[in-house]
């Protein structure tokens, strides 16, 4: 549930003692600590898709190929998988705010480096700046998107941690509305590229300095609830294997951790399938933002309900069905022309009851795994989002395929290697993989 027993000065036996005292406490500067996360997290969303947007003009003004473009943001899932499991350990082993520090540094150092070949004279490769800056803050993602239900447990009382979740998990969607936003306004010419890369590093250096600044401490002196004084942690490889053997935990991990696949790759496909089907970009576009504000507002509403109800159970049940009902839907009416405003209502629908459901689900995910770590137990469950997510990466290109066959007709020096890329498919890719 929270954090290590031993995070406390007394545990156990004083549980009881405290609860007859009442001497149960949450702290003010919980909300700064949660603001810093979020912050963070925002930022990091904006760096990852900040090229996406405007990829073509990054691609004339460094001379790149499609291909490489495509890195800037791929990297962000090579990385997740194998150091994954790295910041687990570190989150649940150096304490929250070393690893929120750590975080912050990273994505600030990570926004520094990719700015260099606008900064420097007579840089011969700035791909390599580009892509080593993506890395340091794909870095910075395995720690900060773990993070949200740690500092739930350990800092905030029982009926604020699915809003403290559903605050933090969010703020990394509101990123990725607002670079899809942003860098198409900053970026009109080749010229304004040093503005834009200017820009995202502002919040990132300013999380880094609130990072140091505001939080001084990973548990607050007193726990703010039972849970939280009752928490105990396991060794990192215990916990794993106790949560390898929790049958609810893994069929939680496997339904969630398969919805973070598929929201990633909607994001990325949802462009390309209706523009082949006869949409605007500027149409899909605008899909892509309502998945995003709807999912937003879902979650704010869905996590003010359960933490006055504690419905953990039913919500995620009845949110998953009802988003696999929308996935159906969105998958037969994608396929018709001209049926604009019900794809847009099913996109607004489908981010609706997806979004709403992650942070209620990252809140049971540590329910259900005492006395495994928080760090453990959400960690997990996105590592194998990550993975179901790099599967179906994988499977675009044979999608691109049956597109073709299907009467598709693009040049072959547009594509990759000869065969269509995510990005051929539509011009306009405001997702994860455009160009």
């Amino acid at each position: 549930m929270a954090g290590p027993a031993g995070d406390w000065p007394e545990a156990g036996a004083a549980t009881s003692v405290r609860s007859a005292l009442g001497g149960y406490r949450a702290y003010a500067r919980r909300w700064v600590f949660l603001l810093v996360i979020s912050l963070l997290s925002c930022s990091n969303a904006t760096l990852w898709l900040s090229f996406a947007p405007v990829a073509d003009t990054i691609a004339r003004h460094f001379l790149l190929s499609t291909e490489q473009i495509n890195w800037l943001s791929l990297v962000y899932l090579v990385v997740s998988i194998p150091f994954g499991m790295v910041a687990i350990w570190v989150l649940d082993s150096v304490g929250l705010r070393r690893a929120t520090t750590l975080g912050a540094f990273l994505n600030f150092w990570g926004s520094m480096i990719r700015s260099m070949p606008c900064m420097a004279v007579d840089i011969q490769d700035p791909f390599v700046f580009l892509l080593g800056g993506q890395t340091f803050c794909a870095l910075a993602q395995t720690l900060v998107i773990f993070s949200p239900a740690k500092l739930a447990a350990l800092w905030f009382p029982e009926h604020q941690r699915a809003t403290a979740n559903m605050i933090g998990t969010m703020s990394n969607a509101l990123g990725i509305l607002v670079a899809n936003l942003l860098s198409p306004a900053l970026v009109k010419t080749e010229e304004d590229i040093p503005l834009m890369l200017g820009t995202y590093i502002l919040p990132a250096g300013l999380t880094f300095l609130l990072a140091i600044a505001c939080l001084w401490e990973s548990v607050p002196p007193t726990p703010p609830s039972v849970g939280a004084a009752q928490s105990t942690s396991l060794s990192f490889l215990a916990g794993l294997k106790l949560l390898t053997r929790n049958k609810a935990y893994m069929v939680l991990a496997v339904c969630f951790g398969g919805g973070i696949g598929i929201f990633s790759n909607f994001s990325a496909l949802l462009e390309q399938v209706l523009c082949v089907n006869g949409y605007s970009s500027e149409f899909a576009g605008l899909c892509g933002a309502l998945f995003i504000v709807f999912g937003v507002l879902g979650a704010v509403a869905l996590g003010l309900y359960v933490d006055r109800t504690k419905h953990f159970t039913e919500a995620i049940k009845i949110g998953l069905c009802l988003t696999s009902l929308a996935c159906v839907a969105f998958a037969v009416v994608s396929q018709l022309q001209g049926q604009t405003i019900v794809l847009a209502a099913i996109c607004s629908l489908l981010g609706f009851f997806g979004f709403s459901v992650a942070p209620v689900a990252m809140e049971l995910a540590v329910e259900c795994s005492f006395p495994v770590g928080e760090g453990a137990a959400a960690g997990l469950v996105f590592v194998l989002g990550n993975e179901g997510e790099g599967l179906s990466d994988v499977d675009l290109e044979t999608w691109g395929c049956k597109v073709l066959r299907a009467g598709v007709r693009i040049p072959r020096e547009q594509t990759l290697l000869g065969r269509p890329s995510r990005e051929d498919l539509c011009p306009f890719l405001p997702g994860r993989l455009q160009g």
